[in-house]
């Protein structure tokens, strides 16, 4: 008979991990590998804004702009925020929030996927759905964003820069890190 009278419901839970990171770094890809090897459900954010607005993104910014698109956002991150054992991924704006950052520096274990521009023009050079992206003026147009976001992205617990590593050493580095980080809520 094992005696668990002392096991408190902290132990059982864990802080979510968090993926913050431009768009098309890899967030949701690593985030649902990461959610099947921790046993947690994975969540990403836009695909929930997508099915509660039935509409893209990008239909969502053009049609009702992007102020109210990034207060559904909000609702819905800090939603989420409140429930435990989740793998997150992050829409590419959210963490500039104000109040999304802090719940998450104070409640979850963050990581800011990190990819060099380059790499980024890659992926996203025939990418249509992206409403901040100007298609004519790509480079300038990720420049500007990344730009704009990289010294918040950086208030992350951690930073992977993902350039040169396969996507299995992503993962483990994630895990790594989460699990040795005192992840208990």
């Amino acid at each position: 008979i094992c005696d668990k009278s002392n096991l408190k419901l902290e132990d059982l839970l864990k802080k979510n991990l968090v993926l913050t990171g431009m768009m098309s770094v890899g967030k949701s890809t690593i985030g649902k590998k990461l959610a099947m090897k921790l046993k947690y459900e994975f969540v990403d954010t836009d695909k929930i804004i997508e099915i509660k607005e039935k509409s893209t993104i990008k239909e969502i910014f053009k049609d009702k702009g992007e102020n109210y698109f990034r207060e559904i956002e909000k609702k819905i991150t800090l939603e989420k925020l409140k429930k435990r054992n989740l793998v997150i991924a992050l829409g590419g704006g959210a963490f500039i929030d104000e109040l999304i950052r802090k719940e998450i520096k104070s409640t979850c274990v963050s990581f800011w996927l990190d990819l060099n521009i380059e790499s980024l023009l890659i992926r996203l050079k025939n990418d249509k759905k992206r409403p901040l992206l100007n298609q004519d003026k790509l480079e300038q147009s990720i420049n500007k964003i990344y730009s704009a976001r990289k010294e918040i992205y950086n208030e992350s617990n951690f930073r992977i820069k993902c350039d040169s590593m396969k996507e299995i050493e992503i993962l483990n580095k994630i895990i790594n890190l989460y699990e040795n980080t005192g992840n208990k809520v």
